[in-house]
């Protein structure tokens, strides 16, 4: 090879008359455009081809037109295995001539760049890459396609929930670019929208081929406290709580998990809302067909309590077959309480059954019947014969009185006014409590209408045959003023008994109101021992005292001696006090109250 400095014409620079000024204008025209050309066709920041020229320990030597070659580090290859000198390589001009005048070139740019306009056209074509799964990271996964980091989210793995995101770690994923982020040079991808399609397809031709009572089998995608969601293949079913199983079935997860492969049968379908509705316990004979013949009204039968309600328990005597036992049939006792008193869920119950309709597939059962009938007993008769004083428990109070258990399936009513002789009883909280005891005595019995009436206060004898000898009409007692009304007084005399006042009857000697808790004397006004009822009056205490002063007055006036007067207003002045029978009588009565409360 010829020395270019032989061929060069160093003439036409000796010259004198400048650089390049040897040549012709012709000359130097084509050689600014040689050059212009040169400049032009290796454009800045853009990837072009080029080839391998050299490789060297650390470098690779690659041309591309240039009025230089340009130096790659060996390093930005090791993505291609077996490089030698006149590979056809891709790279990234990033300055035609640095400070040095040197060409700058990167393999790692072009790489970049070139992974980004194929991202970009694969958003704009929709086409398919296919990418590796590098890590997991929060909310999906992060996938490698062409060099570029992507995003995957969980929602976008697949059309059914993944619960490990794990298992796609280090393996090969179809995606499709769904979004660019320019600004953040952040790239979303989807697989599920490659599979969405296929499942369309499959899903189209489920509908078009579905019918009532057809047999599919499924895989068990989600569950909730109503029911479970079956995949049928592309197709959403629900499978409803009630038709997983005949027998009861408090949550799927009892029966079913996730996951899970079942066959199912199509109960109903709506072709405009695309709703499936699934049967499974449908696929097997219903449990009331194997009901045995022996099971009829009066027969014993065993179970276990499945359900609690208001109004009743269910007993399960085989999954799909229960009874309901009413809470009336619980027990003898009038007085319905709550089933919970009774049982609960999950103990074993023996119960006669009552009514069953094997069509309509019912049965009633009740568990009272298993003893006898408190009210058919031989011995009610005399057990609660008239007369008879029994304990029993308050299990009710009305407004008219109350109701006494005396034991299960006999109760008896206790009428307000056989609660006490003396006390006018208003509501029969102010004697007793729900759930005390009381003693009582039978007042009267009806067996066939299961009836009793009772009396508290029959325990005790009738106290008014004393009280007539006390409080005659005119006696006067110490009494004290419970309430008042806006017409009449309610007062308390001796031994507890009330009376009844006027207000006109209660007002003072002065003029003054007499008040509630206040205790003045009282004279008896009328007294009436079958209607308990004592009226009284203050007034008339000191009416006859002031009567008695007019009467003495007069007297003085037809007496002389002083010693007369003074006797007579003695007389007249003397306060009206109970008689010495009064009070034998009073003692006894005492005594007698003292030794009935003993």
């Amino acid at each position: 090879m010829s020395n270019s400095t032989e061929t060069f014409d160093w003439g036409r620079i000796e010259s004198g008359r400048g650089f390049g000024s040897g040549y012709s204008q012709e000359e130097m025209a084509q050689l600014e455009n040689m050059y212009s050309e040169t400049m032009f066709s290796v454009p800045e920041k853009a990837v072009v081809k080029g080839i391998v020229v050299d490789i060297t320990d650390r470098d690779v030597v690659v041309n591309i037109g240039h009025k230089s070659d340009g130096l790659v580090a060996l390093s930005e290859f090791r993505d291609i295995e077996g490089l030698k000198i006149g590979d056809e390589v891709d790279v990234y001009v990033e300055n035609q001539e640095d400070r040095q005048g040197q060409l700058v070139i990167s393999r790692k740019k072009a790489r970049v760049v070139s992974a980004w306009n194929q991202i970009k056209d694969a958003l704009e074509n929709d086409v398919i890459i296919e990418g590796f799964v590098k890590r997991r990271t929060k909310g999906g996964l992060i996938v490698d396609i062409f060099g570029v980091e992507s995003f995957l989210p969980g929602s976008q793995i697949d059309v059914k929930p993944i619960r490990d995101f794990d298992i796609y770690v280090g393996k090969k994923m179809e995606v499709k670019v769904v979004k660019i982020n320019n600004t953040n040079d952040n790239v979303v991808v989807s697989h599920k929208v490659l599979i969405e399609k296929d499942i369309e397809e499959q899903k189209s031709l489920i509908l078009n081929n579905l019918e009532k009572g057809q047999v599919l089998e499924g895989v068990v995608k989600n569950m909730t406290n109503f029911g479970v969601f079956i995949d049928l293949g592309g197709v959403d079913g629900l499978l409803h709580i009630t038709d997983i199983s005949w027998g009861r079935v408090n949550h799927p997860e009892e029966v079913l998990k996730l996951d899970d492969k079942i066959t199912v049968v199509v109960l109903d379908f709506d072709e405009d809302k695309k709703r499936i509705s699934l049967g499974m316990k449908q696929l097997t004979p219903h449990p009331w067909d194997a009901l045995g013949e022996d099971v009829i009204i009066g027969s014993k039968i065993k179970g276990k309590i499945v359900n609690v309600a208001d109004y009743g328990a269910f007993l399960e005597i085989m999954p799909g077959v229960e009874g309901l036992i009413h809470v009336s049939e619980m027990s003898w006792s009038q007085h319905l309480r709550n089933p919970s008193d009774f049982m609960k869920v999950g103990d074993e119950v023996e119960a006669v059954v009552l009514t069953i309709d094997r069509e309509e597939r019912k049965m009633s059962l009740g568990i009272k019947q298993l003893s006898e009938d408190p009210w058919t007993k031989a011995d009610v008769l005399t057990k609660y014969a008239v007369g008879t004083k029994h304990t029993g428990i308050v299990r009710n109070l009305t407004n008219f009185g109350l109701f006494l258990e005396l034991e299960e399936g006999i109760d008896g009513l206790v009428h307000l006014t056989d609660l006490s002789w003396t006390r006018k009883i208003k509501h029969p909280s102010e004697v007793v409590k729900v759930n005390e005891p009381l003693e009582v005595m039978v007042l009267e019995l009806d067996v066939e209408n299961r009836r009793l009436a009772l009396g508290h206060k029959q325990l005790e004898e009738n106290p008014w045959d004393t009280f007539e000898t006390i409080f005659y009409v005119g006696a006067t007692h110490k009494g004290t003023i419970l309430s008042k009304t806006d017409k009449l007084a309610i007062v308390e005399l001796p031994y507890g008994i009330e009376g009844i006042a006027t207000l006109k009857n209660i007002s003072k000697q002065d003029g003054g109101h007499s008040e509630v808790g206040e205790s003045l004397d009282f004279k008896v006004t009328e007294f009436s021992k079958d209607d308990r009822k004592i009226v009284l009056s203050h007034a008339a205490t000191y009416q006859t005292e002031e009567a008695a002063e007019k009467k003495a007055t007069a007297r003085k006036k037809k007496t002389k001696g002083e010693g007369d007067d003074k006797g007579a207003a003695s007389v007249a002045n003397a306060p009206a006090t109970a008689s010495l029978g009064e009070n034998e009588a009073l003692s006894a009565l005492k005594e007698q109250m003292d030794a009935a409360k003993g």
